[in-house]
């Protein structure tokens, strides 16, 4: 008779696997809860413990590790030594195994203990699942409940094909699973992210059309693991988001998370184009807007608290058209009014996300063959230091201050102008840090006049700042540590531009 060997978590679809095996002359060996279901339903089925004539132990931690069941998973009935070896210790081959782990994501995710997560380490699981896909030639292993129908179908066919795909899969489902693990105890243990290897595993949230042009893939994958932030944002309403959307999105709620009060944040293609602090969540969606109404058209709008009518009112007037809107919720009413917004309310996509934690992490970048690690760009807090003879203003320093939150999160070079709480031109991604500046002059216009200016790196050049000064900028901010630094700061005092220096640079590429 052939033999099965069922032993899940995700019980399912398992009692019609089973009984359809068992329709098809298989023997059914299984363990626990998984037995005692298949059983409930009336099909027949063999204890584990029955075959390896050794009962459970170590309050379930030993099951299934012995050689009657793993020589049943391993062997190769192709070679005759494996057959001859097989039939003398009495071990019949396993030519289908359904497995899945122990519900280790589930439980870390929730509240726990210590206890509770080393007990939800499945130790069997991954064994079987591995032996199993190790001798793929020989039997068909199932992780994935989805798959239950294709095997029936393969057994019946007589095709083979499909065991390799199995396997992968299944080396997939127990890479992943160990991965979480590993991460766990890394992050509980307190160690250094940046060891001799790094395991993250990634599930897929969505596929999408396609990536950021129409002719490459893409998908949205989830870090179980991860921090909270967007990638846990739930969408309320709206068109699919596609790869451009997510990233832009991405953008604008990492920035709106840095503001301080009530704040909002626009970006298109990856930088800000808005920026604004206000009494109300509608007027700082205005007043970022109005920092650049042309790239606001078809943005990505977020703000860093609870969307209500007032706010909701301020984006669906005439004249905006808005592709993504975040916020951490949505008031019932304001979800009505951007539903009843004719044309692009039928579209746009509003999701409620946690913001981000304001604290260090690790990112990842892909590089051909390999990815750059490193911590998240959070400014450490260093004290500012005053370089100038004239020093800012209250008001000038709060602008200052305001724009030093905005300028990690665009693309350097990195030029911002603004006022107090509003952002009025931004200087992105340009080659020449002194070309940066005239773009986020020439944005910024009459406002730049008694406004101030924030830089992401030093200014190799006075260059800069005589384009400053011609605009009328009162004040800048800038990391400081250029070989002209005193050439700087001279021609600031010439033109009575006051400056502080930060210590801190927030190059972005």
């Amino acid at each position: 008779m052939k033999r099965a060997l069922l032993s899940v978590t995700d019980k399912t679809g398992i009692v019609d696997f089973a009984r359809s095996l068992s329709e098809r002359g298989f023997e059914i060996v299984s363990t626990g809860g998984t037995a005692r279901e298949i059983r409930q339903a009336g099909i027949p089925v063999v204890e584990v413990s029955e075959v390896t004539g050794f009962p459970e132990m170590l309050d379930g931690r030993v099951k299934t590790l012995h050689p009657m069941i793993h020589g049943g998973l391993l062997g190769d009935v192709r070679l005759e030594s494996h057959r001859a070896a097989m039939l003398d210790a009495g071990i019949q081959p396993i030519e289908v195994v359904a497995v899945n782990l122990y519900a280790f994501e589930k439980t870390v995710s929730e509240p726990h203990t210590a206890e509770e997560a080393i007990e939800s380490i499945d130790i069997g699981g991954p064994a079987m699942i591995r032996a199993a896909a190790k001798n793929h030639d020989n039997l068909f292993v199932v992780v994935d409940p989805g798959d239950y129908g294709q095997v029936l179908a393969a057994i019946d066919a007589e095709d083979a094909s499909i065991r390799l795909s199995l396997a992968a899969k299944a080396f997939r489902h127990t890479a992943f699973y160990d991965s979480m693990i590993s991460r766990y105890l890394t992050n509980a243990a307190g160690e250094s992210p940046y060891s001799d290897t790094v395991t993250v595993g990634l599930r897929q949230a969505s596929p999408f059309r396609y990536g950021e042009n129409p002719h490459q893939r893409g998908a949205l994958y989830h870090d179980p693991l991860g921090q909270p932030g967007l990638c846990r944002a739930r969408q309320l309403w709206g068109m699919e988001m596609g790869y451009n959307n997510w990233n832009d999105a991405d953008g604008a709620w990492e920035l709106v998370a840095d503001l301080p009060g009530t704040a909002c944040a626009i970006t298109k293609h990856g930088n800000p184009c808005g920026a604004a602090v206000a009494e109300t969540y509608g007027d700082a969606f205005r007043l970022a807007r109005d920092s650049d109404p042309i790239s606001a058209f078809g943005g990505v709008v977020a703000i860093n608290g609870l969307l209500d009518e007032e706010a909701a009112e301020a984006m669906v007037e005439k004249g905006n058209k808005l592709d993504v809107v975040i916020a951490t919720g949505f008031t019932d009413g304001a979800l009505r009014m951007f539903q009843d917004r004719k044309g692009w309310g039928q579209e746009v996509r509003l999701l409620a996300a946690p913001l981000p934690p304001s604290e260090v992490s690790v990112g990842f970048r892909s590089i051909r063959g390999g990815a750059l690690v490193q911590d998240t760009d959070e400014d450490p807090g260093l004290e500012w230091r005053v370089v100038t003879k004239l020093v800012p203003s209250e008001e000038q320093m709060a602008a200052l201050r305001f724009l030093w939150r905005v300028i990690p999160h665009v693309k350097s070079n990195a030029i911002v102008v603004g006022s107090a709480g509003r952002l009025r031109g931004v200087g992105a991604g340009q080659m020449n840090r002194v070309q940066s500046v005239r773009l986020a002059l020439e944005q910024a216009g009459e406002t730049a006049r008694g406004g101030v200016l924030a830089s992401d790196a030093f200014f190799p050049f006075p260059d800069s700042i005589e384009t400053a000064a011609a605009a009328g900028i009162a004040a800048i901010v800038q990391p400081g540590g250029s070989k002209k630094d005193p050439d700087v700061i001279a021609k600031a005092d010439e033109l009575g531009i006051a400056m502080c220096f930060t210590g801190v640079r927030h190059f972005r590429h």
